[in-house]
């Protein structure tokens, strides 16, 4: 499998933008006061999970979906071992001597106690998102015939993000929030995490380009097996980028 220069670190940068937004991010629930709307709540780490899936988008349209899946994969088994982690910490019983612990074991249970239903949610709402949105990307690649990016990164982020927050809620409250109550933080969030994708298409344009040209490649997922469950990483039919 060919290697590249800046691969790896296009992986680092998804997994940890993975792992902030699902341990950092829940711990704190923000609000704006939006002009004409008025008070907006939501969670603080809604506002940088979208940049996963802009890592995302990156590595499908420069890469190709093989090399995307890969990435997938790395950030399910880090998102697993963070859980567990998070987990073992809390659990360990708290030693009595420390007076700290007195104060420090009850914030580590609120910042990092999620139920394991909230955690399984995480998981295959990650998973499943991820997964459409690098599909639809890689498809609506080789329809469009390399144009109109941004009709994929915006395109595949609806889907993604989508079946994301479709999932995540209904397995993480259903049966705690009332339907009504679901729906509606459904609806926001998902619209607030495709927003923030739109606003960022300038930032993924100049990436794509910078990366494509310093690569010296441009994938397209001809014949691609689009199997979540291989590994393989050398799929896709790549061109020389034309500067």
């Amino acid at each position: 499998m060919r290697s590249y220069r800046y691969y790896d670190f296009i992986v680092a940068g998804m997994v940890t933008v993975l792992l902030c937004s699902n341990l950092i991010g829940p711990a704190k629930v923000a609000v704006l006061d939006l002009p004409f709307l008025g008070p907006f709540n939501f969670g603080a780490g809604n506002i940088f999970f979208p940049l996963g899936y802009i890592f995302g988008d990156i590595l499908t349209e420069v890469y190709g979906y093989s090399r995307a899946r890969r990435a997938i994969w790395s950030g399910f088994a880090a998102l697993i071992f963070a859980s567990f982690m998070s987990w073992a910490m809390i659990a360990l019983p708290a030693s009595p001597t420390e007076p700290f612990n007195a104060a420090l074991q009850p914030a580590l249970e609120t910042a990092f106690g999620s139920t394991l239903r909230i955690v399984l949610a995480a998981l295959v709402a990650y998973w499943l998102g991820d997964f459409v949105n690098s599909y639809v990307m890689a498809k609506l690649k080789v329809l469009t015939q390399g144009r109109y990016l941004w009709s994929r990164t915006i395109g595949s982020t609806i889907c993604g993000q989508a079946v994301d927050s479709i999932v995540f809620y209904p397995i993480a409250f259903y049966g705690i929030w009332t339907n009504d109550t679901m729906l509606m933080v459904v609806f926001a969030n998902f619209a607030f995490k495709v927003t923030i994708e739109v606003l960022f298409t300038p930032i993924t344009y100049a990436v794509v380009n910078y990366l494509k040209r310093k690569e010296g490649v441009d994938t397209y997922d001809v014949d691609t097996n689009f199997s979540p469950f291989s590994l393989r990483g050398d799929e896709g039919v790549q061109k020389e980028f034309q500067r």
